[in-house]
């Protein structure tokens, strides 16, 4: 742990020191409102039982994502004042193209309008159908991507990523054996590329080591198969890398992002996380070949190479974000409070995702709710539950989320059945995280009460954003 942690890492802990406070100040506040109950009830019913569906106006404090919603600095907001729109060219685009070359260390880059445009492009520009696509779990568009370019998702994560109470440090990491074992079976020639993220998302924001991804580098050398990152929340990765692995308690969260990129043969980003930013994304290679395919391949679906869907000020504003994301203090904090509301329910006794991840807090539904069997929705009841409770509105992980077998067409049961509460960077206080805790407790309290749901309405592709459901 470097010097400048120790003033964070007893937040949500039992204080050793004195009271922490938030590395920035207030200049600017959005009014919110709290709808009364008989309101949220009917905001919840006519939106089908499903948060995404929720009218913002409705919500009180929105938990449903990090993705666009985190609050810009003064800088990032000065910066778009100096946004160049031309339509080619711009200035703002050679300063991100040499940020992201600085900080992330790949040769050639292309933006893009958010990280799903470049889930796309690469899936498309790289996945020959009947391919396999190891990972160290799914991730929802990553993976629909890989399958509608004719790919074949492996899960290769080790197994105590599926284990809720499990304490393992890098519950992210790859298990080797499993790895190794598909390409024995499947031939080398037949793996497209293993994908892998930082901080994994659905196992509860749980990171990979440096170790691990510098072995993962000598086993895809070994069989020639390139390695591929999803680097949407790599700060944060490289924040708990400097906290739990042996060597980089006093390495910069700069330099660990740069050494752990460095592994690894391409990367797509969702900026609209760490980055700190509404919109945004790019695409990042070191293979020329590879790059020029996707630089063409970005005017037919995203916009010039030179602005990738994006206008000036987006791409200035997140210039200015990758700055300020590997900020020493800025990471602290905002790990600081995920953990401050994790300890809250860890407290209560109330089940959530071991070790608390980097940018939400998963309650674990299959214990919170163990009456209700998953093909009636825990994890879709307990984000329903606590929105009728409090107005926080948070989103489902589970069953819903799996999506269907493309090959059966049967549900997907994984073995993590999560209500995710993720928590936007600079937006909320700790009195917020008060709140939200509370909520969740009286919804823990009320769990014999709870019954599912029924899906009455289901769309063809990524169902959870839209599904309806009715109440059992």
């Amino acid at each position: 742990m470097c010097e400048q942690d120790n003033r964070f890492q007893t937040m949500g802990q039992q204080f050793q020191r004195r009271s922490w406070a938030e590395p920035w100040k207030i200049k600017m506040v959005e009014p919110i409102e709290m709808r009364t109950r008989e309101q949220r009830a009917q905001a919840i019913k006519d939106a089908g039982y499903n948060t995404f569906l929720l009218r913002s106006e409705d919500v009180y404090i929105d938990l449903l994502t990090d993705s666009g919603t985190s609050a810009m600095s003064d800088r990032q907001w000065s910066a778009m004042m100096m946004g160049d729109e031309a339509y080619a060219g711009s200035r703002n685009y050679y300063e991100l193209e040499a940020t992201v070359q600085e900080y992330y260390t790949y040769k050639y880059f292309v933006p893009t309008h958010q990280g799903r445009g470049a889930e796309h492009m690469i899936s498309q520009a790289v996945i020959k159908k009947g391919q396999y696509v190891p990972g160290n779990m799914y991730f929802t568009t990553t993976r629909l991507h890989q399958e509608m370019a004719g790919g074949i998702f492996v899960d290769v994560i080790i197994d105590e990523a599926h284990n809720t109470i499990s304490d393992h440090p890098f519950k992210g990491n790859v298990c080797l054996d499993k790895l190794t074992a598909l390409i024995k079976d499947k031939g080398a020639e037949n793996i497209a590329y293993v994908s892998i993220a930082g901080t994994v998302n659905m196992a509860g924001g749980q990171p990979m080591s440096m170790k691990n991804v510098k072995d993962l580098r000598a086993l895809c050398d070994q069989y020639n198969i390139k390695l591929y990152l999803d680097a949407t929340r790599m700060a944060e990765n490289a924040f708990f890398i400097q906290e739990r692995e042996e060597g980089y308690a006093n390495v910069s969260i700069k330099d660990i992002l740069k050494e752990f990129c460095s592994y690894t043969d391409a990367a797509w980003m969702s900026s609209k996380k760490d980055h700190l930013v509404n919109i945004g994304g790019w695409l990042a290679v070191n293979d020329e070949a590879l790059f020029e395919k996707l630089r063409n391949m970005v005017v037919i679906y995203e916009g010039l190479h030179t602005y990738g869907g994006m206008a000036g000020r987006d791409m200035a504003a997140l210039a200015q974000g990758i700055r300020e994301c590997v900020n020493e203090d800025h990471m602290a904090s905002r790990i600081g409070q995920v953990r401050y509301l994790g300890s809250l329910l860890e407290n209560w006794d109330i089940p959530i995702v071991k070790p608390i991840g980097g940018h939400a807090i998963f309650l674990d539904a299959k214990a919170f709710y163990p009456h209700i069997p998953q093909d009636q929705f825990p994890a879709q009841t307990l984000a329903a539950e606590l929105y009728l409770d409090s107005g926080v509105r948070c989103m489902e992980r589970g069953n819903v989320s799996a999506g269907r077998d493309p090959v059966t067409g049967n549900h997907r049961f994984p073995k993590l059945e999560l209500a995710r509460l993720t928590i936007p960077r600079r937006v909320y206080t700790q009195a917020h995280m008060d709140v939200v805790g509370e909520a969740i407790k009286a919804c823990f309290d009320n769990r014999n009460n709870t019954k599912g749901l029924k899906m009455v309405y289901e769309p063809e592709y990524l169902r959870f954003f839209q599904a309806r459901f009715e109440s059992l």
